[in-house]
């Protein structure tokens, strides 16, 4: 039986008296992009800062390879392997883009390496270089974005936890992040857990999802077969079904993605 390579089980955690979390359980395969969908509160960004060390659970656990990492400090789970784009972005609006990107490589000791990646990160996100001695506060929302996920890459992880990348982005900027996340995905074998609202087009990007409700796994399938679901669609993606002329409408949205 092969091990997941990132698995939840039955995590519970909290944020003070109020738990985010009831009994939590994912699992991740390796190379696969998954996705956790639902309404805002209902404990999807808890998610990833319960793996990435923010939050410590108070029940449950958190594997990577199988080993357990609850409880574990943040950068101890960066050198293990997971890297976090968290919402919001996050960078260092003083630092240029050059050194934040050189912020997401502060567990790494091969100058030569860091400065490879930063030319391959390039390569996906050119206008970085164009900018590289810009304060990264000077960017616009969507490179910002792009920076954040540049800047998570430069730790190599195996696992890339993305949180909301299309928050606040145009559509046009949302299917070029989109794109970018596929490609890392690909050309990288980088596994990811994506956290987003735009459920379109998680369920068309990703292999496989989750529904969570009010901190509870309520739903879990492929994403084809969750596009497929009536509640599913209705709820997350604002179809419903109405005979054959709503069916031809989705059919229409479908091709349209």
């Amino acid at each position: 039986m092969t091990i997941p390579v990132l698995e939840l089980s039955n995590v519970e955690s909290s944020y003070g008296p109020v738990q985010a979390l009831r009994g939590v359980t994912l699992t991740v395969e390796e190379g696969k992009i998954v996705t956790v969908l639902g309404a805002n509160g209902a404990g999807k960004s808890t998610i990833l800062k319960t793996i990435s060390g923010i939050i410590d659970p108070s029940k449950g656990q958190v594997k990577l390879r199988g080993g357990e990492i609850q409880g574990w400090a943040p950068d101890r789970i960066v050198r293990a392997g997971i890297g976090h784009v968290p919402e919001g972005r996050e960078v260092f609006p003083l630092l240029s883009i050059e050194d934040n990107l050189r912020m997401g490589a502060y567990t790494r000791s091969d100058p030569d390496g860091v400065a490879k990646d930063i030319e391959a990160v390039y390569g996906y996100f050119p206008i970085l270089r164009e900018r590289s001695k810009q304060e990264a506060g000077q960017l616009s929302g969507g490179q910002q974005q792009m920076l954040a996920i540049a800047r998570a890459l430069l730790s190599r992880p195996t696992v890339m936890l993305m949180d909301e990348p299309s928050l606040g982005l145009s559509p046009k900027l949302t299917n070029e992040i989109f794109k970018i996340i596929v490609r890392i995905n690909r050309e990288r074998g980088t596994t990811i857990l994506l956290v987003e609202q735009n459920a379109h087009m998680a369920l068309a990007t990703a292999d496989h999802g989750y529904v969570l409700e009010t901190g509870r796994i309520v739903m879990e399938d492929t994403c084809k077969r969750l596009a497929e679901k009536e509640d599913i669609r209705e709820f997350y993606l604002g179809i419903k079904e109405a005979g054959v002329r709503g069916h031809r409408r989705w059919k229409k949205k479908k091709q349209w993605r």
